[in-house]
């Protein structure tokens, strides 16, 4: 009978594909977008020097911020201008997208995985504090799905070890920890992302940020190619100014003003974009409350999650597979997507540094159960509805 319901629910499916992400673009993106390509100036002028000053403002001031083409390429410039060189060894988790722990590769420096904590998903604390050893540089926290890390006792085992911290912040604007914004903390440097699924979006791009001058100047003339004049200042100087030097073998990292004309009507809505993330967040926590469905950890009382994600696990109760679960979503024309698939489990990094699931029991037992619905402020509540209406079809056995 329940077979019978279920193949005959998916053949009364006319509905159109609900998407697992979509960014939401207004007038106003568009409108800036099409200054830029008028004004002349496309590549990293004008509206990323703006985009850049607007970030900080955002954040509170007393800050630098470095627009970059990617959060890839922020994590890059942040660990390069920390110093991490080859036989380091830099900190951070397996519950992470690849860019996390590519970037030390790239430097030469070996990654050291560690777990989540099971209660957070972030990385877990203890965990780090047995991972250090004398060729230990530093630690990449990362805030998973919005949801802050436990920075305080992060920034302390840091700061008794000498370690530098640069956080991986991807999926935390806007979010807080013990009321401070994520980029306000005494962290080195902090990374924000705006692909395009993020909670703001250039398409591509990201952001550095530190309290540093010399990181944050490091970081820019890495930025691009290692020139030690900003490209801006030469092509629009009144007077000559075609000289240049090459103070080191550079990136090409910078941020189009086309990005950034995105970048900063996007930063303005970045308030109103979390309330309207926690809202469907909120619906989906009650209309799932009594189903064999573990809900997303929320923020410490008093701090906002950025409700980047809302990442669930089906619970030991649940009769479906994940796998099959996903399947039967997308057979009712619902997007998903599981965050993530561990670093241990992908080739390079498990035949690399000889990773197994037995090294990180809760990143395993997360990955196994989690699936992460749809979470965008293009949703109405009709949407979330539907999404709740096919989460109760596909848990049928």
């Amino acid at each position: 009978m329940v077979s019978f319901i279920w193949k005959s629910t998916l053949k009364s499916n006319t509905l159109p594909f609900l998407p697992f992400a979509l960014p939401e673009i207004g007038e106003e993106e568009i409108a800036e977008v099409v200054l830029a390509l008028r004004s002349g100036w496309v590549t990293t002028g004008p509206k990323a020097k703006q985009f850049e000053s607007d970030f900080v403002d955002y954040l509170g001031g007393g800050l630098e911020a470095i627009a970059v083409n990617s959060a890839t390429a922020g994590l890059h410039l942040g660990l390069e201008a920390l110093g991490v060189g080859p036989g380091d060894e830099v900190i951070t988790t397996t519950h992470t997208f690849t860019a996390t722990a590519e970037v030390i590769r790239y430097l030469g420096a070996n990654p050291v995985f560690v777990d989540v904590d099971s209660t957070t998903l972030c990385i877990d604390v203890d965990a780090v504090a047995r991972a250090i050893t004398p060729r230990t540089k530093a630690i990449i926290p990362v805030h998973f799905a919005g949801r802050a890390a436990d920075m305080t006792r992060l920034l302390a085992l840091a700061k008794q070890h000498g370690l530098r911290v640069m956080e991986d912040a991807a999926h935390a604007l806007p979010t807080t920890c013990e009321g401070r914004l994520i980029g306000t903390l005494e962290s080195d440097i902090t990374v924000f992302s705006f692909y395009a699924n993020k909670t703001i979006t250039t398409g591509e791009g990201g952001m550095v940020v530190t309290r540093d001058p010399k990181l944050a100047k490091r970081a820019r003339v890495m930025r691009l190619h290692g020139i030690n004049r900003d490209a801006f200042d030469r092509f629009t100087s009144k007077a000559p100014s075609w000289y240049y030097e090459i103070v080191a073998p550079g990136f090409k990292y910078n941020m189009t003003d086309i990005a950034a004309s995105m970048g900063i009507h996007q930063l303005k809505k970045a308030n109103a974009f979390q309330k309207k993330r926690a809202h469907i967040a909120a619906l989906y926590d009650e209309a799932l409350t009594g189903l064999p469905i573990i809900r997303p950890p929320h923020a410490a009382l008093g701090d906002i999650h950025s409700w980047h994600l809302y990442v669930t696990q089906l619970s030991s109760d649940a009769q479906v597979p994940r796998d099959v679960f996903i399947e039967r979503m997308f057979a009712q024309g619902i997007g998903c997507s599981v965050h993530y698939i561990p670093l241990h489990l992908q080739p390079y990094w498990r035949d690399t540094y000889r990773l197994t699931p037995e090294m990180f029991p809760v990143s395993q037992r997360v990955y196994e159960r989690t699936v992460s619905l749809p979470l965008y402020t293009r949703m109405t509540d009709d949407d979330v509805a539907r999404v709740v209406l096919a989460v109760k079809m596909a848990l049928l056995d």
